[in-house]
């Protein structure tokens, strides 16, 4: 199964680090927030990506060249510029790096993707989120249903310090990470080819008539998701991320929170009768 995650928006709420860079690739304890995303679909054996560029591509096409390089020792011969890496981190993936267009919206780059992902069920988020989620549940969720669509719904996080009151008198105080109360979208969907006829062109945005046609026509259920969910839309979102992880018990980091890490590409997976990915222990 296929991973298509947009990764071409400007990400002008974030301008201070996306002067440089696209914001997938703004860093979260030294590595971009695009790589935390990949290592959690990779974690579920879901490691074919399929990733829409516009603004600042050649950032992200750089680090996925340079990666092996970069996170590998090296013996290089002067003599004929002869390159050996060995040692390091090595992981079993495959990536797609697709230039979606600087200007095309979010629901034509996911029509752009199309030809890539072929003509089956699919996995899409976007390059700026991060969360604990179950994708194998996910999976199995969006199996049961039989629809076209599943998105992930999640609870809004707090932007402020939520109050407790009794009268005037403040019972209560917490900066609390997410709300009690609505749900929005969080992105993390499993999808049928079937979407792709919902998209009109370059100009089409996911969010508004794509996902409102498939509402109204029964074919887009919500899989409710009330753990952890972060989005890294502003300088303060990125700033709590970086904390979370410096603390050392980031969430989202579920890939060595039972030691089935997959730093070394050598994890076993196999599927259930779902068609899902489930990781087994490392040999």
């Amino acid at each position: 199964m296929k991973v298509g995650i947009l990764a071409g928006g400007l990400g002008t709420r974030l301008a201070e680090e996306t002067v440089s860079k696209p914001k997938p690739m703004v860093e979260i304890g030294g590595k971009p927030i695009l790589w935390h995303i990949m290592m959690h679909y990779a974690y579920y054996g879901l490691n074919d990506f399929v990733i829409a560029l516009g603004y600042k591509a050649e950032v992200i096409k750089k680090y996925m060249v340079d990666y092996c390089a970069l996170n590998s020792n090296l013996t290089i011969s002067l003599e004929n510029g002869a390159i050996k890496q060995h040692g390091g981190e090595h992981l079993n993936w495959t990536v797609d790096l697709i230039d979606t267009g600087i200007n095309t919206n979010t629901g034509g780059r996911i029509k752009r993707l199309a030809p890539y992902l072929g003509n089956e069920t699919f996995m899409l988020t976007w390059g700026d989120g991060v969360s604990d989620i179950n994708l194998r549940e996910l999976l199995e969720f969006h199996r049961s249903h039989g629809k076209l669509a599943t998105l992930t719904a999640v609870r809004p996080p707090a932007r402020f310090g939520h109050l407790e009151l009794h009268r005037d008198q403040i019972t209560e105080f917490s900066e609390k990470p997410q709300t009690k109360e609505g749900w929005i979208n969080g992105a993390f969907f499993v999808l049928e080819p079937g979407v792709f006829d919902y998209v009109d062109g370059d100009d089409t945005q996911w969010e508004k008539a794509p996902l409102e046609r498939l509402a109204k026509d029964g074919q887009l259920m919500a899989y409710k998701h009330t753990s952890f969910w972060q989005c890294m839309d502003t300088l303060r979102d990125k700033r709590r991320l970086e904390s979370l992880w410096q603390s050392g018990n980031a969430p989202w980091k579920i890939w060595e929170k039972d030691n089935a890490g997959i730093s070394d590409g050598s994890q076993r997976v196999h599927r259930d009768s779902y068609g899902a990915y489930a990781v087994a222990s490392k040999a």
